[in-house]
This record gives structure tokens, C-alpha cells and sequence, in this order.
């Protein structure tokens, strides 16, 4: 028992490419029923007294959310390879071009991707070089560069949406309406909360390599 939790509190703990990733035991305790004899006890025993029910039941849902996300994002990343030869991290910059004719600044994109400006640049390239996207200079301020949907990009864009909206309602269409309405709610419920924790931009400086790594091991 002492082995085995141990195993979960290390596999919680990795982190790749900012985003969280489980690994080993964490995952497989996921798939188990909740377990009467631990109800009690903190994952953290030893480093902290035992704790209280709402103490173990908050790390659960920590760690269902983890892996539920990942699970999701790994099926997103692997159909997107397998039906149009791109990765999750494009699709994504692309998704954000979509919704503003104008274009966006590379620091307007970053924000709303939630890296640094660095991180995106060579996931711009690339689409660039694709003719998916281009560059211009901001009419009034040399320094800084707009980027834009190509015509070609907004409708490659268009049918990857449509795909991915499908397999977004295929991976939730077992939950009940009121189920999936009771999630949504208690989901904005606990991002309202971490907005006050962590600010409205939640930003995360993701190191360009990361970033660039994770888009080529998915496209």
C-alpha cells in the first residue's frame, strides 16, 4: 500500500511541455472505484497527519481532471495526424486566426494560447511556409507583426473544425444532458475561482523548444 502511493504522488507530480501528463499507478487508481479504506487518509500520509475525506476527494478530482484532459487532447492529437497531417498546437493557432478578420498581434496570439511570444513563432512559421498563414507590419508601429489567415488556411481551418467538433460531441455523447450541464456549470464555477487565483490570463511560459517539440512529435 505505502509502494503504491507513493507511485501516485510521483506520478502527479511529472509535468511535460507544460501540460500535465499522468503516468503509472496515478493512471490505473483513476479507473478504480473509490475505495472505502482510503476515504480517510490524504494521498500526502506521509508528509502530513491524516487527513480529512475532503482533503482525498479534492486530490481525486485533481487527478480525474488531468486525465481526463489528456485523454481527450491525445485522441484530438491523434486524428488530427491521422485525417490531415497536422498536430493539436496548430490547429490551435489556427483556431484562434479564425475568429478575427484583422488578424491578430504575435503577442495578442500568445495571450490567448497561453505561452510566450517565443514559443509560437516556429509553429508561425511553419504554417506560414504551408501558405496558411502571413505576416504584415502594423500600419503604425514598425516593430510589431500581424498575423492573418490566408484564404487557403481559413478553409483547410473550416474542415478541420468541423471534425473536431464531431469528435469532441463522440467523446462526451455518453454523458447525459443534465449531466454534461452539471459539469459545464461546476467547471466555470472552478475556473471563476482560479481566475482569482492565478489572474484572468493564466498565462504559462512554455520554452519555445517545448512547444516546437510537442508540435513536431504530433505532425
Amino acid at each position: 500500500m505505502t509502494r503504491k502511493k507513493t507511485e501516485v504522488r510521483t506520478s502527479t507530480a511529472m509535468r511535460t511541455g507544460g501540460r500535465s501528463r499522468l503516468v503509472g499507478a496515478a493512471a490505473s487508481a483513476l479507473d478504480e472505484p473509490a475505495s472505502p479504506g482510503l476515504a480517510g487518509k490524504s494521498l500526502y500520509r506521509a508528509d502530513h497527519d491524516e487527513g480529512s475525506f475532503s482533503e482525498h476527494i479534492e486530490i481525486r478530482i485533481w487527478l480525474r481532471l488531468l486525465a481526463c484532459s489528456t485523454r481527450i487532447e491525445n485522441v484530438l492529437k491523434s486524428r488530427l495526424r491521422r485525417d490531415f497531417g497536422t498536430s493539436l498546437a496548430r490547429f490551435e493557432v489556427l483556431a484562434q486566426l479564425d475568429r478575427f478578420d484583422h488578424g491578430l498581434t504575435m503577442t495578442e496570439l500568445s495571450r490567448r494560447l497561453l505561452v510566450s511570444n517565443g514559443a509560437v513563432t516556429g509553429l508561425v512559421d511553419k504554417l506560414a511556409a504551408d501558405n496558411l498563414v502571413f505576416r504584415e507590419e502594423h500600419s503604425t508601429d514598425k516593430r510589431t507583426v500581424i498575423v492573418h489567415l490566408t484564404p487557403e488556411g481559413r478553409t483547410q481551418f473550416r474542415k478541420m473544425a468541423l471534425r473536431h467538433e464531431e469528435w469532441v460531441i463522440s467523446l462526451l455523447g455518453d454523458l447525459s444532458h443534465e449531466a454534461r450541464v452539471e459539469l459545464l456549470h461546476n467547471l466555470t464555477l472552478l475556473k471563476r475561482r482560479l481566475d482569482g487565483v492565478t489572474g484572468k490570463s493564466g498565462r504559462v511560459a512554455i520554452p519555445a523548444r517545448e512547444l516546437t517539440l510537442a508540435d513536431e512529435e504530433a505532425g
